[in-house]
């Protein structure tokens, strides 16, 4: 990975984290994004320790704002004029449903929505070191998903597992569009499910369940296990040329059903640029 740029959101905690670090040992330039400049120069200071790099550096954005992912892009670009991979990881669960600046349900922005708008601002800077490689971190979660393309602001029936579910279904859909609009430029776009990781994501006050957020925990993996997955994507020979797929402890599997429906995901597409105001 040497000479290699790579963008890493959500890479103050977690998967996210272990993946910017473990790119570092690989010897790439990474790009750290975080959503706290404390959080993040805390991680970016750590990193750069464990790693043995310098070449770490930090960029802030709040994936609950477009417009602060439009800056992060702007940023980005005047930094360097290329990216080798893009890995979208950061995530948000919430308990109660709640809207973003944007006016959008928070989850389903944060976790997918802003992630879109910024692979397609970042694009160009793909395409110009191919080939590249975008990285989508999903779940298996994704499984239980259902894309109510009538409710994406999920205003009826909000629950969490529900939302976040479809968000990570969402990305899905997205990598796989994504793919099919990328064939013959030299980009690929993965997705992947890390494992059961014991992340921040899960460590948010869950009321009167709290409880069952402790005991799980007890059964998750690692953030550095957690990151494998998401790093050989990125970097492994093995996986070059291969887009449009869906791995798990770093083996393709198959997705859900409804994950494969060509139509929903072009319909997702059109309705998230609409969303965003990307005009493609």
């Amino acid at each position: 990975m040497n000479q290699k740029i790579c963008l890493v959101t959500g890479a103050s905690s977690g998967i996210g984290k272990e993946t910017a670090e473990g790119l570092a040992e690989l010897g790439a330039t990474v790009v750290m994004v975080c959503r706290s400049r404390e959080r993040g120069d805390k991680a970016l200071a750590d990193i750069r320790r464990r790693s043995g790099s310098n070449s770490v550096e930090l960029l802030l954005a709040e994936f609950a704002s477009l417009d602060s992912v439009r800056i992060l892009a702007k940023e980005f670009v005047q930094k360097h004029d290329s990216l080798d991979v893009l890995v979208n990881n950061a995530g948000v669960a919430m308990l109660r449903r709640s809207v973003t600046v944007d006016g959008f349900e928070t989850t389903f922005q944060v976790d997918y929505l802003s992630h879109f708008l910024l692979t397609n601002l970042l694009l160009d800077e793909l395409k110009r070191r191919a080939p590249s490689r975008i990285v989508n971190v999903s779940s298996a979660s994704h499984y239980g998903g259902h894309m109510n393309l009538d409710d994406l602001q999920m205003k009826n029936r909000y629950g969490v597992m529900k939302a976040y579910s479809r968000a990570k279904l969402a990305q899905v859909l997205f990598t796989y569009e994504l793919a099919r609009r990328l064939e013959g430029t030299g980009v690929t776009a993965n997705c992947l499910h890390p494992g059961a990781v014991a992340t921040n994501i899960w460590s948010r006050p869950l009321g009167p369940f709290s409880f069952l957020g402790k005991i799980s925990r007890l059964f998750l993996i690692s953030p550095k296990a957690g990151a494998e997955t998401p790093v050989y994507l990125a970097s492994s020979p093995e996986v070059e040329g291969v887009t449009g797929r869906y791995f798990d402890k770093k083996r393709e599997k198959k997705s859900s059903a409804e994950s494969y429906d060509r139509n929903l995901a072009e319909k997702l597409w059109t309705e998230s640029a609409r969303m965003t105001g990307f005009a493609n």
